[in-house]
């Protein structure tokens, strides 16, 4: 069985798994970008654990305004005008759908959380003892996004 330091996450792979989901799921074309993280206080994240033979957690993080889009897209609605419930709950799935699919190319035995959404320029997610193991950018129609990966430290 393998353990955490065997499981390597390969960036195309995490790239094919987001680009898969975004096609499916809103028909978006998502492709890595390569543009470098930064800051924003109009972020919303959402963020959905794996617990098993590897453990870590997924993390989705773009505007709200984008995200309001995505939700509009992922369900065939108008986007909503503001970041409500059906907003959060959209961006929660994207994340435990990309967690999902990467999960299957993980350790066996692993489970997923229920997803959790942050949002608000005063908010932050902090997981304790985690290090980032990959962070993607991509970019869309709607605009640009970032899919990270967190292990525990070494």
């Amino acid at each position: 069985m393998p353990t955490e330091q065997d499981v390597q996450i390969q960036s195309n792979e995490l790239a094919q798994i987001v680009e898969s989901v975004f096609g499916a799921m809103m028909g978006l074309d998502a492709g890595e970008c390569g543009s470098h993280w930064f800051a924003g206080d109009n972020r919303i994240m959402a963020a959905v654990h794996l617990a098993g033979d590897w453990n870590g957690a997924v993390l989705v993080e773009c505007n709200r305004e984008q995200a309001c889009r995505f939700a509009g897209r992922f369900l065939s609605i108008d986007p909503p005008e503001a970041v409500d419930d059906v907003v959060r709950d959209v961006l929660g799935e994207l994340a435990n759908m990309i967690g999902g699919n990467l999960k299957c190319v993980l350790a066996r035995g692993i489970r997923l959380s229920m997803p959790a959404v942050v949002d608000g320029s005063d908010c932050a997610l902090r997981i304790c003892g985690a290090e980032i193991l990959q962070r993607l950018a991509f970019r869309c129609a709607e605009g640009q996004f970032w899919v990270m990966i967190l292990t525990p430290r070494s």
